[in-house]
């Protein structure tokens, strides 16, 4: 019976790998989206247009990151213009709801699942915290653009 539940034990462990083997390139999304998570981990994360314009005017911005799905055109632009005028790396992220919940802007479930996701159109990085393979492909990207 023990070789039963090891067989069923194994499935489990293999089926939801969330990060990429060490071998893999890591995709984009899930790179920002781990340089962000440790972002708001270490205190260097500024979510919203009032904090992120804070930042970024005290020239202490590393990275802004801003949703696509945003619907306020004056907030893009303004966005878009303080990262031009003070030399911020500006990235994009297709939807508010997935910024807000890498963000930190979701409550988390006891399964591990976000539940009550707020959107956030802007997140300005301050610090990076640690140095990871994600940040390696978020730097190499913004290098390549």
């Amino acid at each position: 019976m023990s070789g039963e539940e090891v067989a069923v034990e194994q499935p489990e462990a293999v089926a939801a790998p969330a990060v990429p083997a060490p071998g893999e390139p890591m995709d984009l999304m899930a790179a920002l989206q781990l340089v962000l998570k440790k972002s708001l981990a270490h205190g260097g994360l500024s979510r919203g247009l009032h904090e992120g314009a804070k930042v970024i005017e005290k020239h202490a911005a590393q990275l802004c990151v801003l949703a696509e799905d945003c619907n306020q055109a004056d907030y893009v632009k303004l966005v878009k213009a303080l990262c031009a005028d003070h030399n911020v790396n500006l990235m994009t992220v297709p939807s508010a709801k997935t910024l807000g919940e890498w963000a930190g802007l979701c409550k988390i479930d006891s399964e591990g699942n976000a539940r009550k996701v707020v959107g956030c159109s802007c997140v300005v990085v301050r610090d990076y915290g640690e140095e990871s393979e994600g940040l390696n492909v978020v730097q190499e990207h913004l290098k390549a653009n």
